[in-house]
């Protein structure tokens, strides 16, 4: 789950849009998987598999403590796990790889590997997939 996890944030670290403020790539994967698969399980389905991933991850990256999951989902504390998540940085971190990695690890538990492999094709390109694509992020 972690190659994967981190396969995403590399695509998302090169899709950001010039005209938009920037986002770090951890928050769109996790909004990306928020809106894809809470139409799949429900808001309150994604809200509780957040919950756990977070509280999965948080002993291996202590920074996500200043994190919650509110009702709808969404991750609260976000600014203050951005700062350290250093924005500038083109590549992912340990720390969003791991939770990440955990959101996608009780997916897999959850719903089978086939299922959480098929929603996230919807809500990412297949080059994601692709190794020969790892390296470089998003193609041009």
């Amino acid at each position: 789950m972690r190659d994967l996890a981190h396969r995403l944030l590399v695509y998302e670290a090169g899709a950001g849009n010039a005209s938009e403020p920037p986002e770090h790539p951890a928050i769109r994967v996790y909004e990306k998987l928020r809106q894809s698969l809470g139409e799949f399980v429900g808001v309150a389905g994604f809200q509780s598999l957040a919950s756990r991933a977070l509280t999965l991850a948080r002993p291996e990256v202590p920074s996500l403590s200043a994190a919650q999951v509110a009702a709808d989902g969404s991750l609260e504390g976000l600014r203050e796990i951005e700062i350290r998540f250093d924005m500038g940085k083109d590549s992912a971190t340990d720390g969003e790889i791991i939770l990440i990695a955990r959101l996608l690890g009780l997916l897999r538990i959850f719903l089978g590997e086939a299922l959480t492999l098929r929603l996230l094709r919807n809500a990412w390109p297949a080059e994601v997939f692709d190794d020969r694509n790892l390296e470089h992020g998003r193609k041009a």
